[in-house]
């Protein structure tokens, strides 16, 4: 069976695994607002999805967008999902011989659409105590060079849940501007932050920012999200978009009744998951070697070491599948540091995370016995 093949397989296997706890996607699986799921119900009723969407996306989204972030002046195209968005800035800004930078850990996809175009990725390690778990922007200046043409920072990042300070931030576009380089500051996260800062803010020409509904909102099976860009930006983006018939008309209105009720609904999906986060941090501390090195998190997941205990991310993550409980091996995010770690997911119900913790040592027990070879993907 061929890699894209055996991939799909395991991931069709997890999506039809009935009861599985989805804690390594960092999915929302809180019940969604009823004015969420009557926007769709009724666009299935009136039978709405006959026809394309605008191609850029809804007038409203796109300004419920904007307006979410505060980013007045700036544009919104809506994309299928987060990626997509991704997909087509790093098609558009990237040419043979350019260079991608971005940190390690990241989010892996960007950097696989980076060499598809020929050019070339570099990442800075961030992971471990040595580098606070975070970019140093002066790290990221040393690693610029003559043919960088696209800054990739994930803010906060996935998978370790940091987030850049203020000062951080202005840094990072300070330098990305001294090289007449772009900012792609991926805020996918930036919902669950106890801190946030929008590099847009100060620098709108040079900065894409990328919109999710996928975490903050749960519709990660809509596909829908967003890149917010300069007009001149927008303009160049619109002309070739990956998608030029619109995103999913069913999902863009779930989406514009998302951001109706966001400030009612989303204040306690952001409680239920830092109450989750607190959960498995007590169980951490009562299992010596077993180390949360990020808390709290900024993101909607925690990152648990498990090199203290003698076991593999990997036989963690395959005792806990035993038992239906999907968690996250760090090799998914990096090769280098992978070994390390495992993320879990805590946007999910209060049970799921209980039951985690519940069963935590004797996982741990089982995956001594797993350690040889296991299998993920």
């Amino acid at each position: 069976m061929r890699a894209f093949e055996a991939r799909n397989a395991h991931f069709d296997a997890l999506v039809n695994t009935p009861g599985l706890r989805w804690l390594g996607q960092n999915t929302n699986h809180a019940p969604s607002h009823p004015a969420v799921r009557e926007a769709m119900e009724r666009c299935i009723r009136e039978e709405g999805f006959h026809v394309y969407a605008p191609p850029a996306g809804f007038e409203a989204l796109r300004a419920g967008i904007v307006a979410d972030f505060g980013l007045e002046g700036q544009a919104a195209l809506v994309s299928d999902g987060a990626v997509a968005s991704l997909y087509h800035v790093c098609h558009t800004l990237l040419a043979p011989g350019d260079e991608f930078v971005t940190t390690d850990p990241t989010w892996n996809w960007p950097m696989a659409f980076a060499r598809s175009v020929g050019a070339t990725v570099r990442q800075i390690p961030i992971y471990g105590p040595e580098h606070g778990y975070r970019l140093d922007p002066a790290r990221l200046e040393a690693a610029m060079g003559p043919r960088t043409k696209v800054v990739y920072l994930v803010d906060p990042n996935n998978p370790l849940g940091t987030a850049c300070t203020a000062e951080e931030i202005a840094a990072i576009v300070a330098i990305v501007r001294k090289a007449g380089a772009y900012l792609i500051h991926d805020c996918t996260y930036r919902h669950f932050a106890h801190e946030h800062h929008l590099a847009a803010k100060l620098d709108p020409e040079r900065t894409l920012t990328i919109y999710s509904f996928s975490k903050w909102l749960g519709l990660a099976g809509l596909r829908v999200g967003a890149v917010i860009a300069h007009p001149d930006m927008a303009e160049r983006l619109a002309a070739a978009p990956p998608n030029n018939l619109g995103s999913s008309i069913l999902a863009q209105r779930a989406a514009m009744a998302g951001l109706s009720i966001k400030d009612e609904w989303f204040p306690a999906v952001l409680a239920e998951q830092r109450g989750n986060q607190a959960l498995i941090k007590a169980a951490c501390d009562r299992i010596p070697g077993l180390v949360m090195p990020v808390y709290p998190s900024n993101g909607n997941f925690v990152v648990l070491e498990t090199g203290g205990l003698g076991i593999s991310p990997e036989a963690l993550v395959a005792a806990y599948q035993e038992r239906r409980i999907m968690i996250r091996q760090g090799s998914y995010h990096t090769p280098n540091f992978g070994d390390r770690f495992v993320k879990v997911s805590v946007s999910v119900p209060r049970d799921w995370v209980e039951e985690f913790v519940d069963l935590l040592p004797a996982m741990i027990e089982r995956a001594r016995g797993l350690n040889a070879d296991v299998k993920l993907f």
